[in-house]
């Protein structure tokens, strides 16, 4: 049974940053593509960052390029989203989600809340 659980919301000034953990559990986790979505109040959930099985390749949402940094460490079966330079915008849920070829299932945490003040 595939587990994915979230750690390291919380409240932040503007300018701050905090680092979002998410660990894999129940399943091959160096197989599946994990990513960071994002729904803020009143918003439509998004995709905040992608990476690869192996780790080699990640993608960003616009709005997070250059302050954001996704990054798996396979061996230790987790996935983490460093988040510099955080903004007001920036407040919402954040869920992990795993996904593999061949499977039609999105798997996902249940979200950790993080909160930007100005």
């Amino acid at each position: 049974q595939v587990q994915l659980v979230e750690s390291g919301g919380g409240l932040v000034q503007s300018g701050g940053s905090l680092r979002l953990s998410c660990a894999g559990i129940g399943f091959t986790f160096r197989r599946f593509v994990m990513s960071w979505y994002r729904r803020g109040p009143g918003k439509e959930r998004e995709l905040v960052a992608a990476i690869t099985a192996p780790g080699g390749m990640s993608n960003y949402a616009d709005a997070v390029k250059g302050r954001f940094t996704i990054s798996r460490d396979n061996a230790k079966n987790t996935v983490t989203l460093q988040m510099n330079s955080l903004k007001p915008e920036d407040t919402a849920v954040y869920y992990c989600a795993a996904v593999i070829a061949g499977d039609p299932s999105v798997y996902w945490g249940q979200g950790t809340q993080v909160t930007v003040s100005s």
